[in-house]
């Protein structure tokens, strides 16, 4: 094996995430791997990371990406608690945008039904992905530009063909799925599940996160 996996592990005390990350590197060169330093790092993230950088004067905490979504600190809005926000990652967003432009001008001759029923399997493939909570917004950011994208196809393939956006929304509405929920929290899945058991406790990402691995 060359490579490792990406991986994200969280620590509750600074001290511990350092002394992991030394163990890591050495316990790697053992093999003759070592991690990419551009991409290895220390981040202050979780319940309490906001309120601990703004007693020390630091801005909000640090972002990071992982498996193609970017993971935020946020706060609820009714009680201002922590909670981990999700987002689809903006870089890869626009890189498969892109292929999906391409693809779409590839088959604007074909009929109507035909592109239809391919771009709403491209839909739900991306919301099976990505349709995480809180990440709403962001799945019909995606689907709006692929309707962008069909629209200025179907406008190319004929000087007849009329593409307003009143036939658009009629053929978004009969086609494309619109986005939803798929993947909700772990505690709402074991009570969907298990309905006479209490939830199992849930503990967030806290604390200090060593995201990483050669290939992170």
């Amino acid at each position: 094996m060359r490579w490792a996996d990406d991986f994200v592990v969280g620590f509750e005390h600074r001290q511990d995430a350092e002394r992991f990350w030394a163990d890591l590197r050495d316990r790697l060169a053992k093999f003759g791997l070592e991690l990419n330093a551009e991409k290895t790092w220390l981040i202050e993230f979780g319940r309490f990371a906001a309120r601990d950088r703004k007693a020390r004067g630091l801005g909000k905490p640090e972002t990071f990406r992982f498996l193609g979504l970017t993971h935020v600190c946020a706060k609820t809005r009714k009680s201002g608690r922590f909670k981990l926000k999700r987002i689809t990652d903006s870089k890869r967003a626009r890189t498969k945008l892109r292929a999906l432009k391409g693809e779409i001008e590839r088959r604007r001759h074909q009929p109507i039904p035909e592109q239809g029923r391919w771009l709403a399997s491209v839909l739900r493939g991306h919301y099976q992905y990505y349709a995480v909570p809180e990440n709403t917004k962001a799945l019909r950011a995606f689907r709006h530009e692929v309707v962008r994208h069909w629209q200025n196809a179907l406008m190319r393939r004929s000087q007849r063909t009329s593409a307003t956006w009143e036939r658009m929304s009629r053929l978004e509405a009969r086609w494309l799925p619109t986005p939803r929920i798929l993947h909700p929290w772990p505690e709402q899945r074991f009570r969907r599940h298990y309905p006479r058991q209490e939830p199992s406790a849930v503990i967030p990402l806290a604390g200090i996160c060593a995201g990483g691995g050669p290939n992170l």
